[in-house]
């Protein structure tokens, strides 16, 4: 099955790549104009960083017990789960990657329950048997997925399990965006390939699976076509109990999974070669004869569009253009509200350091508080406020009109978009501050100063604001309407498209399709009203969005210049001090983190000491590897002396030698799911397939 969609599919990514490779040498050449942004847009949002870590209670699968885990999410976003601590600071290996591209996060049992009981239709657990799965809290955290392997989580209380939710999110929404935008052949290839593949088995309208990188988007391909056959021919075959066989069912899709994934990026790294060895031909043809294939796309797409257009009009006269302005407004209220809070966010952070800086101590202070507002932008639970605005998107009987299977899609895409205008206000505001702190004299002028440059800042970032969401606008209302009209049209239309393939010259063959120029007429079609309701929004000032006409010049004219400038390091540049050279296990200790605590410590137990307490009901007896660590007591202690005894028993390991941080421990059981090399921070880990656990660093990545 692999090799028959891997092989329609490269065919595809073929003939895309081509028309991707002209689309791009003409932008090239030709230019295109548009608003220039006014705020600066970091390089390097993360280097050197972790975004947060925490300890968090693990579900261990081979031996049914719920263990203590520390958590690190290195700046890649993967979830990195050590033994405690300790390991992640000797630079032991970690227990398990993960990937969470396609993951949904899950906050109750009874919604986990449901989505397995759907995935096996025909075995659900009779009342009174055990579930598939009990937690020993009220508070779990589950990463779901259609066909990758399943994990669980839980914590203590509910402010943590809010904590840990928005953390979760944040490693979903980045890992999901996993084609990189920088490139602009191989990206647009791919995603077209993609999209002309699924409009070949009738499968118009968006797609929840196109997330995570190319071979992870691949392998969801073959599975949604895979999966119904497997659960035919295996599904009647499990033996057990209805929880065993839904256990059994998803180790068995897990692992079905990790060898599609294997194939199809082995398939798929085979056409990205051949294609990348045809390039250098294929670009000195589109370079010299540039002017040709043009005028020949030109003529072919005149013949396509008066055979086209007079239908796709009618079509989009009585389907579509009626409901531009209903999707438009229930776009536009959820993602405004989100910028407005972006703002907001901003705003109070800036002004809450301004008075802090006042009332603390002057320079020092600011060094502090600037290392923090830096990463405003990562912070998954200071962002919160601005995500969750996105969760009141409903589309309603419009999403049931025009096919659209889900609205996370646009939410994750707005999200991505606030995370990045909070990020380039912040790098905008620091740079500026920067530039002024050598000139200023005293507490008050830097209040002042501080002040003028938030003022400033806001400014752009309105006029920005306004420039994202209208682009992001016309590109979700596109979105939603143009597999809708290809759908109505393709009974009419789509048999007649072969006549037109004559008309290309078979030199530039691979520069111009039939079905790529047919979906630009389309396109058109619909393209002018979309337009126009946008244009009418921003004249109405809708939403703090601006008209077209509206030009900001720009009033810093050497602040992009500023920005390509090597980052701003405050601590090191304002401490003072020279940094002296530390080992590292003290360097992976002190590493510059975007959320220092995830713990809600009022009124809870340590993790460590709560670990023992928490086995699944009838799980059998520690194997001898899974021995109490020493130190930690068998059973919780009951004064408040003898916990702060046993946490100061368990880190000890902070006062060994330097040199013992480079030992390699021998794993205990469950064996992990990819080793990292010991005491080489830098070096990233060698993944197991798929994606799902790979392609995240050793910890010391994000780290050092």
């Amino acid at each position: 099955k692999t090799g028959k969609v891997l092989g329609e599919f490269c065919r595809c990514y073929k003939e895309q790549f081509g028309v991707a490779l002209f689309n791009s040498v003409r932008y090239e050449i030709e230019g295109a104009g548009g608003p220039q942004a006014q705020l600066l847009h970091r390089k390097v949002p993360l280097e050197d960083h972790v975004i947060y870590s925490g300890n968090i209670f693990q579900y261990i699968e081979e031996n049914k017990k719920w263990r203590n885990r520390f958590c690190v999410v290195p700046h890649n976003y993967g979830l990195v789960l050590y033994e405690n601590k300790l390991a992640y600071e000797r630079e032991l290996p970690p227990r398990v990657l993960v990937n969470s591209a396609g993951y949904k996060i899950l906050t109750s049992v009874e919604q986990y329950l449901e989505l397995v009981n759907n995935s096996l239709p025909g075995i659900t657990p009779k009342s009174g048997h055990s579930p598939i799965l009990k937690c020993p809290t009220d508070f779990p955290l589950i990463l779901w997925h259609p066909y990758a392997r399943h994990y669980y989580f839980c914590v203590m209380t509910g402010k943590e399990q809010e904590k840990w939710r928005a953390v979760f999110q944040d490693c979903v929404r980045h890992c999901n965006n996993g084609i990189s935008e920088d490139s602009k052949v191989e990206a647009p290839a791919f995603t077209d390939a993609i999209r002309m593949y699924r409009q070949s088995k009738e499968q118009y309208g968006t797609w929840d699976m196109l997330c995570g990188n190319e071979t992870q988007v691949l392998s969801n391909l073959v599975m949604e076509e895979l999966l119904p056959e497997l659960r035919s021919t295996i599904g009647p075959r499990l033996k057990g109990k209805a929880p065993e066989r839904q256990r059994t069912w998803i180790q068995v899709s897990d692992a079905v999974y990790r060898m599609v994934y294997e194939l199809a990026k082995a398939q798929y790294d085979a056409a990205v070669a051949r294609c990348e060895q045809e390039r250098p031909q294929l670009e000195s043809t589109i370079r010299t004869d540039m002017d040709q294939i043009i005028t020949s796309k030109e003529h072919l797409a005149s013949k396509i569009r008066a055979f086209v257009l007079p239908k796709a009009e009618v079509c989009v006269r009585n389907h579509v253009q009626p409901y531009i302005s209903s999707i438009l407004e229930a776009l536009m209220t959820p993602t405004s509200q989100g910028f407005a809070e972006v703002r907001e966010v901003f705003f109070k952070e800036v002004t809450d350091m301004n008075m802090n800086v006042i009332n603390e101590g002057g320079l020092e202070k600011l060094v502090e508080y600037m290392e923090k507002l830096s990463h405003l932008a990562f912070h998954p639970v200071k962002m919160q406020s601005c995500y969750e605005k996105m969760d009141q998107l409903k589309l309603e009987g419009l999403q049931q009109r025009f096919d659209v299977s889900s609205t996370s899609v646009f939410k994750q895409r707005a999200q991505i978009h606030m995370r990045q205008q909070m990020d380039d206000a912040v790098y905008t505001f620091e740079t500026l501050l920067h530039q002024e702190l050598g000139k200023l004299q005293g507490k008050d002028d830097l209040c002042k100063s501080i002040q003028r440059i938030l003022e400033r800042v806001l400014k752009k970032f309105d006029y920005d604001s306004s420039t994202v969401r209208k682009k992001f606008f016309r590109e979700a209302l596109l979105q939603i309407t143009i597999p809708f009209l290809l759908k109505k049209l393709a009974p009419t239309c789509k048999g007649e498209l072969a006549r037109f393939q004559e008309l290309i010259f078979e030199d530039f063959a691979s520069f111009i399709l039939v079905e790529n120029t047919y979906e630009e007429v389309v396109l058109q079609s619909v393209m002018k009203d979309i337009m126009q309701a946008v244009k009418e929004a921003a004249v109405q000032r809708k939403h703090n969005l601006y008209r077209d006409s509206m030009v900001m010049h720009n009033s810093d004219p050497n602040l992009h210049l500023l920005g390509e400038g090597a980052a701003i390091d405050w601590s090191e540049e304002y401490s003072g001090q020279q940094p002296e050279a530390e080992p590292a296990t003290d360097r992976r200790r002190r590493a510059k983190q975007v959320v220092s605590v995830i713990q809600d410590d009022e009124g809870a137990l340590p993790y460590g000491v709560v670990a023992e307490g928490l086995l699944q009901p009838g799980s059998p007896e520690p194997r001898e590897e899974e021995e109490e660590r020493p130190g930690v007591p068998s059973s919780p202690p009951g004064t408040v002396r003898e916990i702060r005894e046993a946490l100061e028993q368990e880190s000890l390991g902070d006062e060994m030698p330097a040199g013992a941080g480079t030992q390699r421990a021998t794993p205990s059981s469950p064996v992990p799911r990819a080793e990292v090399p010991s005491g080489a921070g830098t070096r990233r880990a060698a993944p197991a397939p798929p994606v799902p656990r790979a392609e995240v660093p050793a910890a010391g990545q994000g780290a050092t």
